[in-house]
């Protein structure tokens, strides 16, 4: 579970409810603030309009990739680096085809396909052209979820804003009962208030969150067909390392460098 994740949700629903209970009515004022009528217009039409843009497969599966979301993501680019440099150290002393024994005992799946693409001799290029096809495939499914949660972002508060239209209208028809106008505004408003929630508290955080993971491995995928190209290449392991490492921040080579050093110990 990813705890920035998590407190953050929470503190943001914290806040609102904090700014709500701290009025006059103090926790009484919950009540004014609900409308099962306005949360199925705003909810129920913005998911709605945006299962319009997919499959119900697509659809239910980016509903459950906020789970995803809320996971702590698999921080693999040292251990994915010291892999490819035990393989590279294995393919110089062993030769290539040592390499297939070596790749059965590693559970990154994107890994040990291009392993097994080297040591089937498949051409430097085509073993690039294959992991990035598969790279950009992987990226390509991301996006569609991402571009889920940035649709739900944008069909919030427009739902909301219909909502409060009818409100108004409603209200509008029944202006001879002035007692009335100033309960009914509270509850037109309300929708507006469900669109923006949905919009700034849920959907645009899971969007930028997954964005977030998208990236981190995505750079690990590209760090790993970087690292195949070269053990392919023959190059020294040592040299492999100082490249794969500038795909890491100066805090990570550091660490990466220090649990090297304790490793030879």
């Amino acid at each position: 579970m990813d705890i920035a994740s998590v407190v953050g949700l929470v503190v943001c629903i914290g806040m609102v409810i904090m700014g709500i209970v701290t009025g006059d009515e103090g926790a009484a004022a919950l009540g004014n603030f609900v409308d099962y009528k306005s949360a199925l217009i705003t909810f129920g039409g913005a998911f709605a309009s945006v299962m319009v843009f997919y499959s119900i497969k697509d659809f239910v599966n980016s509903l459950k990739a906020f789970k995803i979301a809320l996971k702590a993501p698999a921080n693999k680019d040292t251990e994915t680096i010291k892999n490819i440099i035990d393989l590279s150290n294995v393919a110089r002393k062993e030769g290539l085809l040592a390499l297939e024994e070596a790749a059965n005992d590693l559970e990154d799946e994107f890994l040990k396909k291009g392993i097994l693409l080297v040591v089937d001799g498949t051409d430097p290029e085509l073993v690039r052209a294959i992991m990035e096809t598969d790279m950009i495939c992987v990226e390509n499914r991301h996006k569609k979820v991402i571009s889920f949660y940035e649709s739900v972002a944008s069909m919030g508060p427009a739902w909301g804003m219909i909502g409060t239209l009818i409100g108004l209208i409603n209200m509008l028809k029944n202006l001879s009962d002035i007692s009335s106008v100033g309960p009914n505004m509270s509850v037109a408003l309300i929708t507006t208030l469900y669109g923006s929630l949905l919009a700034n508290w849920i959907a645009t955080p899971i969007a930028s969150k997954l964005k977030y993971n998208n990236d981190l491995e995505i750079m690990l995928k590209e760090v790993t067909i970087e690292g195949l190209l070269s053990i392919q290449a023959g190059e020294n392991p040592r040299v492999i390392e100082e490249k794969l490492k500038s795909f890491l921040s100066p805090e990570q080579r550091v660490g990466f460098g220090e649990s090297e050093d304790g490793g030879g110990e």
